[in-house]
Formats: structure tokens, sequence, C-alpha cells
């Protein structure tokens, strides 16, 4: 489904969204609940969850995941762990262009049977579980946090634990924190001493049940609708001061485009600064939220601003080349764009006036639920068209029904 945007529309000062619970909270509680049995509320609806769910309840030999990286890593972890399963785990062709072997040569060093399908590092894996008997491994951290995560995941349910010591630059450390945040709700006791992060081991937990917060990336896109307004407001629920998700950053982030957040009891509120004056370039190090980077991106190109965002060596193995894919649709917008390995570098001389003309402007979303939504509120601006808009259900199903509350 491709979806037409307008500038026409005028922003509602007054609106509400519940926003479905963190994807990343959300997964990481699916996989534990499998080794210890407590209640989930607020699950997220999103594709991802949905996929890795129906996985975890699957007697199917062969598994597909389809674009779902955290399933693929986590789903990996677990499968190994688990005696006598033995599964084909698989996904979509860019997926399939997605490196695991880091996660792979950890799991195998700890006694992990799993061999790869066609390319060597790439999915399919032939994954035959058993029990994992020893108790430590080391891992270079400055790929994937998904790959610790995964390893964490799995730790307390071995039978000596897990100790992890990390080799090189840790990237994305909030999935960590939040992983081990997980953990320790759920009573398994965790300690991380600079490098060497360890899980004691668990067998049983008291029966409990865990909200799941809403979603800060999902977030991101509402963040950027205000401060492409002139003026709005907007209560987002349920969000919690104390969050686990770095993307929570956005509070920060976002006061220099001129929105304001206040956190109210369950729920936060954001506001449009009337008389804020925006300053012509930003520069960002975004390593520990790589997933707002294409939400900020296209907010500096709304505003008219000059940006250098780096920290984004992340974004080459996702759903995506995120980089690339953003150099492409916002030069379609008369940006100078350069990217490195690592950075996004945006340099806007002159905005040109709108004109229906730009009706014609096609944004591609790449199988990339965030170019979709990232761009979406460029509509403020612009007049394009979303290719394959409904994408958005990888990770945010309701997101275009939420988008038309916005407008009158």
């Amino acid at each position: 489904m491709d979806i037409f945007l307008d500038n026409t529309s005028v922003f509602n000062i007054n609106s509400e969204v519940i926003i479905p619970g963190s994807k990343s909270e959300s997964n990481r509680l699916l996989i534990l609940k499998e080794f210890f049995h407590f209640q989930i509320e607020n699950l997220s609806n999103s594709d991802d969850t949905c996929l890795l769910e129906k996985a975890l309840k699957s007697d199917d030999t062969i598994i597909n995941i389809g674009h779902a990286g955290t399933a693929m890593r986590f789903l990996t972890a677990y499968f190994s762990s688990i005696k006598g399963k033995e599964v084909i785990l698989t996904g979509s062709k860019r997926m399939q262009q997605r490196p695991i072997k880091i996660l792979v040569d950890s799991l195998r060093s700890i006694g992990g049977n799993i061999e790869y399908v066609n390319k060597e590092g790439f999915p399919p894996l032939k994954i035959k579980g058993q029990l994992l008997k020893k108790d430590s491994l080391s891992i270079n951290a400055n790929v994937s946090s998904q790959y610790i995560s995964a390893l964490l995941l799995i730790a307390p349910s071995l039978k000596n634990g897990l100790k992890i010591k990390l080799k090189g630059k840790l990237t994305s450390i909030p999935y960590i924190q939040m992983t081990l945040s997980l953990l320790n709700q759920i009573g398994i006791k965790t300690a991380w001493n600079k490098n060497i992060i360890q899980v004691f081991p668990k067998k049983e937990i008291e029966n409990k049940t865990i909200i799941v917060e809403s979603d800060w990336s999902a977030a991101s896109y509402y963040y950027s609708f205000l401060a492409l307004s002139k003026k709005g407001k907007i209560k987002l629920s349920y969000f919690k001061e104390n969050s686990l998700q770095g993307d929570k950053e956005l509070v920060q982030i976002y006061k220099q485009f001129g929105v304001k957040t206040s956190f109210k009891k369950d729920s936060i509120l954001l506001e449009k600064i009337s008389d804020f004056k925006q300053k012509k370039h930003i520069e960002l190090d975004l390593q520990n939220t790589p997933d707002i980077a294409q939400t900020i991106a296209v907010t500096c190109l709304g505003l008219g601003v000059s940006c250098e965002l780096k920290g984004l060596h992340t974004l080459k193995i996702k759903e995506t080349d995120r980089l690339e894919a953003l150099k492409i649709e916002l030069q379609k917008f008369d940006a100078k764009i350069r990217i490195t390995n690592k950075s996004l570098h945006m340099k806007i001389e002159e905005q040109k006036p709108k004109t229906k003309e730009q009706k014609a402007k096609i944004i591609n979303t790449y199988n990339d639920h965030r170019m979709a939504m990232a761009f979406a509120p460029l509509s403020l601006k612009y007049y394009f068209t979303i290719k394959d808009s409904d994408v958005v259900s990888k990770s945010y199903p309701d997101f275009w029904k939420h988008f038309n509350q916005l407008i009158k």
C-alpha cells in the first residue's frame, strides 16, 4: 500500500495517543517467559513481536522470521539452549544478508551446535539444541548489542549461569542495560564490572506480572511532528520517567528542536515552544540511540537545519542499509548528503518553496518500517507519497490510524 501525504492538513493541538508496548522490552520478556513463567501486560502488537511469539510456540522444523532481526538473534541463542530442539531458522532475503557469525561463534564456544545452511556467517541456521555446559565466553561488543542481549537472556537458565567478557568498545549500551534490568525485575541476579557481565543461574522465580512500557522509538515520530509544527501539544501514554529504554534521550535531543516534555503519572505531554529560536546546525552522537537517527535526520530536513549525526555504524546492518537509504531519500528534497560507515552529514543551503509538483516525489521504504514513519511528519512541510507504507506493521501497526488522529 502507498500513501499520499500533503501539507494542507492542520495539526491537532489537542491530540492524545496510546502508543503500544515497547518491541524491545516485549521481545526480551517473551524469551524470559519461556524459562520463568510470569505474566506480561501491554505486550507489543508489532509484527516482530508476533513472529517471535509464534516461533516460540511452533513445533515446525523450519521457522521463518521474515525481517525480524531481534527475533533472529534471540531465537538463535534460545533454540541452541533447549535440549532436543532441532530447527532451521531462516528469514527474508535481506535477513539472509545480515551477519550473525559473532553470535554463532559465541554460542559454539559454550557448546552450541549450529551449522550454516548456505553462506558462512549468515542465516539460515541449522540448530540442534543441547545443554550448554561452559559458563564463560568472550565476544566482540562493537557490532550489535543484540548479540550480547541474546546471550544474557539464556544465561540464567544455564547450570552455572554465564560470564561474558566484552571485547572492544560497547555499542548501544542502553539496550544491554535494559536486558539486565528486566532480568533483575524477575529476580535474576546480575553483575557488571568494567568489561565483564555476569548472570547468575536461577531455576524458578516468584509468580509476577510485568507491565511493558510504551515504545520510546515510536514516540520519536510525535516529537518530530511537534518540532515541524508552529504550535501544538500532544499527550502520549504510557511512559515512565525512569524508563529502561535508551530512546528516552529524545527528551533532551528534541529540546534542541523546540519540543518540551513534561512527565505526568503514566504519560508524557509534549509541547512546542512558541518563541523557540532554532539553531541552523546540530551535532549529535547517536551511538546509544541509533533507532531514532532517521527521525532526527528528517526533522532537521524539515526545519532547514544542517546536521552531523555520528555513532551510526549499526545502521548498515539493519532492515536495509539505513545510511544509504537516508542519503537517497533526503536528496530528493535538495539536501546535500554525505555518509560514511558510521555517520551522516547533511547540509541545507536553501529550502525551495513548496509546489504541487512535489506530489510527484516518491519516498521508498526499502522494507524498513522506520523509513516510512520517519518521513511521515515531513508532510507538514512537503507533498510526497510514501511507497509500501504498510511496512510500519513491523513495529507499529496502528501508526497510520494514529497519524490520522493528528490532522483535521
